[in-house]
């Protein structure tokens, strides 16, 4: 009925990449992964059925169906559109059809999952979850105090504040408070939720807000599914009870704006001219502020209605940067920095060491390995281009964005090998494949 996860076909591992000398053409980019699994859910949170089109096909997105569906969520995929979904969910009412989620490595329907179970399970029911090796190492301590703190039943079965873990619901409104500097995601998370109590509830975020776009995001999103939220400041949000998410009907997903990252980086290099389609000046997402640093560094920038089209003509350079609000896109910066002149260093990007992988560890590790000079502070990372090039073979830490930020190292003299190219699958499935097609020698 739906994916079980889109696998890369046929690619070598590892990926020999020969020089690439230039980069040109049209791109349309997937549906962004952060919008389609927000969506699923919000829509599975309708009474009535709601249409998605442009639904991102990844490891993620296969996930979060798989959960929706073992809790009662009838999903119906376009047989003719493989990217569009038709849902009918229960209103919160699940009906599940057994007690376990297993949610693979897929933070962004781990967090809001665990929020929204604890908002809507009755008191009867009870759900456990569990992910993969990598997501029980990821910790999600600080969105559970925050649900256990305001009456949430939740029970961790292995260390506290990680998977496993079996929810029993209980979460009632009044005053919320959770830190703000570990991940966006949790915020999201109880936004999404609170609306679903009978109580009204006030959202207080402790210490530095990181990635206030995606915040951002979820508030456009919770409005488009008639939810309303007031944000009296970017670290205190009011929350009526007792409201229901209402179908939209019809709900078109962007395209992915981190995706968008890697083509930007690729005609910054390369020189271009590229042209992206599927986010333009009018979008929800954070990270198409990634077109600005492009811009900084010596790329011209054009932002069309639906896409961005970008080339360069002079050198690229160097830019030192505070990347805390785009902490996925400011990894593309990495290996930009790598044919910049001077030393470009990558700020405020602490959250790099809860994602996938420890992001700052691993892409210290492998720019060295071309020759780069790389210092990794507790959360920057600073790199200055290699005096001599070296082939690498790059490993990728099961992390699609280590794999994707590495192909742009094929604009080397000495191109580059990429272990595990199929991790890509996770939000970009056909990644390599649209990198051959655009980028030639």
């Amino acid at each position: 009925m739906h994916n079980k996860g889109t696998k890369l076909l046929n690619l070598p591992d590892p990926l020999h990449l020969a020089t690439r000398t230039g980069c040109s053409g049209t791109i349309t980019l997937p549906g962004s992964k952060s919008i389609s699994n927000r969506a699923l859910l919000m829509a599975a949170l309708c009474n009535q059925p709601v249409t998605l089109k442009n639904v991102l096909e990844s490891d993620d997105t296969a996930r979060m169906l798989e959960a929706l569906q073992i809790l009662g969520v009838t999903i119906t995929r376009n047989e003719s559109d493989p990217s569009e979904y038709q849902l009918h969910g229960w209103g919160g009412r699940w009906q599940p059809r057994h007690d376990e989620l297993f949610l693979g490595n897929a933070g962004t329907a781990v967090r809001p999952l665990v929020a929204v179970l604890a908002a809507s399970l009755r008191e009867d029911q009870a759900m456990r979850l569990d992910g993969n090796a990598r997501m029980r190492e990821r910790p999600i301590a600080a969105l559970i105090d925050s649900l256990t703190a305001a009456g949430a039943d939740i029970a961790c079965h292995a260390e506290p504040g990680f998977l496993p873990l079996t929810i029993r619901g209980g979460l009632s409104g009044g005053e919320v408070r959770i830190d703000g500097s570990v991940s966006s995601q949790y915020i999201s998370a109880l936004l999404m939720a609170l609306p679903l109590l009978p109580q009204d509830s006030e959202l207080m975020l402790v210490n530095d807000v990181i990635s206030v776009p995606y915040i951002d995001l979820t508030l456009a999103m919770l409005r488009d599914f008639g939810n309303r939220i007031r944000k009296l400041s970017d670290r205190h949000y009011a929350i009526a009870g007792g409201q229901q998410y209402r179908s939209p009907e019809t709900y078109f997903v962007e395209g992915d704006a981190s995706g968008a990252s890697y083509w930007l980086g690729a005609a910054a290099i390369s020189g271009g001219p590229i042209t992206i389609y599927g986010v333009g000046k009018h979008s929800i997402q954070g990270d198409v502020r990634f077109a600005e640093l492009v811009q900084k560094m010596g790329a011209t920038v054009e932002m069309l209605e639906h896409g961005i089209r970008v080339y360069r003509e002079g050198a690229l350079k160097a830019i030192d940067v505070d990347c805390n609000d785009i902490p996925d896109a400011a990894m593309t910066l990495a290996p930009m920095a790598l044919f910049a002149q001077g030393t470009t260093v990558i700020r405020n990007v602490a959250s790099w060491r809860v994602k996938e992988t420890d992001r700052l560890a691993a892409m210290a590790t492998e720019l060295r390995k071309v020759g780069a000079r790389v210092e990794e502070g507790a959360d920057y990372l600073s790199v200055t281009p290699p005096e001599q090039w070296q082939h690498a073979t790059l490993d990728t830490y099961d992390d699609h964005r280590m794999a994707m930020c590495g192909a742009l190292i094929a604009f080397s003299p000495v191109g580059v090998s990429i272990n595990d190219p199929q991790c890509c699958s996770k939000t970009y499935p056909r990644f390599f494949e649209e990198f051959s097609r655009l980028c030639h020698d």
